[in-house]
């Protein structure tokens, strides 16, 4: 599939970009929607998500450059160069986590409660984006005979975006109705975030054949293992003070 959706004044538009586009201002509907909801001031979302959004590609772009330096060390110029792909989620996170803090810290908000209200949204934006990766035929697997497969180079291989697309959009789902339905602290959507995402990324890693690598071993995996005790540890955390 031809990666260039159109182009404006001779100016290519990627695939890549409108389907993270898209996905972020879906996300930021849902977000803005929640807000009405819990009675979270709408202007306080918007002000975050201005400083929040740019982060997250900065850091998304950072963490997956850094780990891919071999090359990027010979081709500085391809740095900011995200057209074509290679932006990392785990750095995405960590940047946007860097900034709840520091924004609620100096807006005296509750940071566990603008991280309930996103993160759901921060699935779905994962759901709708891991379709650029297929239109740039990227962040596949390695080949198998299962009849889902699709075929690249000519082989037919895992459609890890895919496997991954389909869990953010499961873990979407089930945060929406755990934060409606279920009883709850601030803070744990975000926890079940960490775990029921993470456990699916583990997997999925696992599959693909592009990952990036430190001391042999795939970095997703090990970031996956990390936010997944985070997650438990926070969830427990926050029972355990509502216990008190």
């Amino acid at each position: 599939m031809d990666p260039v959706a159109f182009s404006i004044f001779g100016i290519d538009i990627m695939w890549y970009g409108v389907l993270i586009s898209t996905g972020v201002l879906l996300g930021v509907l849902v977000a803005l929607r929640e807000c009405k909801r819990v009675g979270f001031k709408e202007e306080d979302l918007l002000d975050f998500l201005l400083f929040a959004i740019p982060a997250g590609i900065i850091g998304a772009r950072a963490y997956y450059v850094i780990f891919s330096w071999d090359f990027y060390s010979q081709n500085l110029d391809q740095i900011i160069n995200i057209r074509n792909g290679g932006l990392a989620i785990h750095g995405g996170l960590i940047a946007g986590a860097i900034v709840s803090i520091i924004f609620c810290t100096k807006r005296k908000i509750n940071v566990w409660q603008i991280l309930d209200i996103v993160i759901p949204s921060v699935a779905l934006g994962q759901a709708i984006g891991r379709w650029g990766n297929f239109i740039n035929q990227e962040a596949y697997g390695g080949p198998t005979n299962l009849p889902w497969g699709i075929l690249v180079d000519g082989v037919k291989v895992h459609p890890t975006f895919l496997y991954e697309s389909i869990i953010d959009l499961c873990v979407f789902v089930f945060l929406m109705w755990f934060r409606k339905n279920k009883r709850q602290n601030q803070g744990e959507v975000f926890a079940l975030y960490l775990v029921f995402y993470s456990i699916g990324r583990f997997f999925v890693e696992g599959l693909r054949t592009d990952s990036l690598m430190f001391l042999n071993m795939r970095v997703a995996q090990l970031i996956s293992l990390g936010l997944i005790l985070l997650g438990i540890i926070i969830f427990m955390y926050l029972k355990k003070k509502e216990n008190k």
